[in-house]
């Protein structure tokens, strides 16, 4: 008898101990679906993906590039042309975040066709991936709209950091190339007899610009201003939101242009 209410007193306790684990199961899956949900509804717009499409003549070059991009967990790659012409069309259809654009393809070279798009989409970034350096292509690409120039020498992992950056808004060229574009557009640029840039920049917006064009990142001028990162993202924002333009390379062209600042000021 004695044994027999020791064997149901056990059995009990295990019952109770495997009902609580089963409910703190429930539980914990509860919290963690609760979780994801709020990260997706809450906080998605920062989980998306970054839309990229290829225009590249190269059929090894083209599918080499897609291989890469498609490794990363924030992006995805859209749509391939093969020539320019097929490139504005696919840039229509897809509304990609980023193209990575060669120079010279077929039926459309990749200046016309980074214009075309540029004038249907303001806001898309080109990244020009070529392996020409030739100071002709750049100041043409840069005229046309695109963010960054890049030489197909780089590194796999150049190339998805310069994606991302192009698509926060970022500048990518060389030290060396930026110089060369600067002054370039400096001694063309004349002062604007049209709207003072007081009446289209904030006199903060425009030290951001400054900033920006002197090759600062977010967090530098953000250090500088005493002011936070978002902050700081939220002023280019309106910048290029104002002056038409998807990045920062466009921006610092047009204040050039504009004589909002020089050369000398960027040193």
């Amino acid at each position: 008898m004695f044994g027999s209410r020791k064997f149901e007193k056990n059995e009990w306790g295990i019952s109770v101990s495997i009902y609580y684990t089963s409910l703190a199961v429930r539980i914990l899956a509860y919290y963690a679906r609760l979780e994801s949900f709020i990260r997706r509804d809450i906080i998605g717009i920062n989980m998306d993906k970054i839309k990229v499409m290829l225009a590249e003549d190269h059929v090894v070059v083209r599918e080499g590039t897609r291989e890469l991009i498609q490794r990363e967990d924030d992006m995805e790659v859209v749509g391939e042309a093969g020539d320019g012409e097929e490139a504005v069309a696919l840039a229509s259809r897809t509304k990609p975040d980023v193209i990575i654009m060669d120079v010279n393809m077929p039926k459309l070279n990749g200046i016309e066709a980074t214009k075309q798009i540029k004038a249907m989409m303001p806001s898309v970034a080109v990244l020009v991936l070529t392996a020409y350096d030739n100071d002709q292509y750049v100041t043409a690409l840069l005229e046309a709209g695109a963010a960054g120039y890049l030489l197909k020498n780089i590194k796999g992992r150049e190339l998805i950091d310069a994606v991302r950056a192009v698509n926060a808004g970022e500048s990518i060229l060389s030290p060396k190339i930026a110089r060369k574009v600067l002054n370039r557009f400096a001694v063309s640029g004349t002062k604007s007899l049209g709207e003072p840039v007081a009446n289209i920049l904030s006199e903060r917006e425009l030290e951001v610009l400054k900033l920006a064009a002197k090759g600062l990142s977010n967090r530098d001028i953000a250090e500088q201003l005493f002011l936070s990162i978002r902050t700081v993202q939220a002023h280019l924002g309106n910048i290029f939101n104002k002056l038409d333009v998807g990045s920062r390379t466009e921006a610092i062209l047009y204040g050039l242009k504009k004589g909002w600042f020089s050369v000398e000021d960027l040193s």
